[in-house]
């Protein structure tokens, strides 16, 4: 008796556990939040910058306010591989090597990420790893290495998908949580397939520090709503935060990528960073909007003119509403409680994000935006 009880009852768990996502590594099931070196050092990486990243991190605030990962990019290998086919780090860069940087990003409570290639090179033209999956995986693990971003360049043709599935392989093969992380700029309609293989995808080619670039970004990605979920996210590129574009430019940026679920990857000198870029960076509520556990990404319930509306619901039945300027000119943007998915209601709180501002309504949302600002709102009943 006490068997089959055992037995119906999990039975029981199977027939009410949510449908597992397709890659079931158990790594973000919300976005991955972190720091890649790319956007503000390119190939100068180092073991001295990762390290001081990191501490800085820790320190800031950035670490409490939910980032984890401090990744290294392209340009971390030497030329050759060695006479056994291993990558090598570049120990004028990394003295300690990858493992040495490991280790010490691993005592701050952090971890690392590392930059590969699903070609015969990288970007930057090193060692690629097409061909040596499980020997690269394998030596990353030995590492200590809990990230992979795996970049496009050099493929020689052959399908990403087929590229990309043979790490994915490999990773698992370690028996080490890896969070993968697919870099093919948004080709072969990589959303269709990247949760079956990654546990996020490029959805776009690569982003640069000017509003036009995040603009582009932000219409290609937004539209890709469906595909995303727990465990495997529409990824918009890096955050640009910091380098370059205005501190409106920048918190819109920032609440665009949480309404749409984006993968929250700052590139920025994060040791340097102003008092201005850190807060944005480590906003705890529109951070929450970003890691709702729902895990659904917002979608854009109006565009008219450039003056945008998108909704995100949240796990506690609120919803996340940004109202977004695209234009070079301040707007009154609005949209309803019944538009944004609220149910009925005789009034509705409001929460802004960005000010801290609370009021209420009966079910019009509506704020004067300045030109490429977002101001964005959670919407509670009641």
């Amino acid at each position: 008796m006490k068997r089959l009880s055992l037995f119906l009852a999990a039975a029981l768990v199977l027939a009410t556990a949510p449908t597992a996502q397709a890659l079931g590594n158990g790594l973000a099931t919300t976005p991955q939040m972190g720091f890649n070196d790319w956007n503000a050092y390119g190939c100068n990486v180092s073991e001295t910058l990762i390290k001081s990243t990191a501490q800085a991190m820790h320190g800031n605030g950035m670490q409490a306010a939910g980032y984890q990962y401090v990744n290294i990019d392209d340009c971390w290998l030497t030329h050759n591989r060695d006479r056994n086919g291993n990558l090598v780090p570049d120990r004028t860069k990394f003295p300690d090597g990858i493992a040495g940087t490991a280790s010490y990003v691993h005592s701050l409570g952090l971890k690392l990420g590392i930059y590969e290639d699903a070609g015969t090179a990288t970007c930057a033209g090193y060692p690629g790893s097409l061909g040596h999956e499980r020997q690269d995986a394998a030596l990353f693990a030995s590492w200590g290495v809990d990230y992979l971003k795996y970049d496009n360049c050099n493929n020689t043709g052959v399908s990403a998908r087929s590229r990309y599935t043979a790490m994915r392989d490999a990773l698992a093969a370690t028996g080490r949580p890896i969070l993968f992380s697919l870099c093919n700029w948004g080709q072969e309609n990589v959303w269709t397939w990247g949760a079956k293989v990654g546990n996020s995808w490029r959805t776009t080619g690569d982003i640069s520090p000017s509003f036009s670039s995040m603009l582009g970004i932000f219409h290609a990605n937004v539209r890709l709503n469906s595909y995303a979920g727990p465990g495997g996210w529409n990824d918009p590129d890096m955050l640009e935060i910091g380098n370059g574009m205005s501190a409106t430019e920048d918190r819109a940026e920032f609440s665009l990528w949480a309404e749409m679920a984006a993968p929250l990857i700052a590139g920025t000198n994060i040791a340097k960073a102003s008092s201005t870029t850190l807060s944005i960076l480590s906003d705890k509520a529109v951070v929450a909007v970003d890691q709702d556990s729902l895990g659904k990404q917002g979608r854009m319930v109006s565009s008219t003119g450039g003056h945008d509306v998108l909704a995100k619901p949240l796990a506690n039945g609120d919803v996340a509403v940004a109202l977004f300027n695209e234009t070079n000119s301040t707007a009154t943007i609005g949209t309803t409680a019944a538009a944004v998915g609220k149910a009925a209601a005789t009034r509705y709180g409001l929460a802004d994000l960005w000010s801290g501002a609370k009021s209420s309504t009966t079910g019009t949302i509506s704020a004067s935006v300045p030109a490429h600002g977002v101001v964005m709102y959670r919407l509670s009943a009641g």
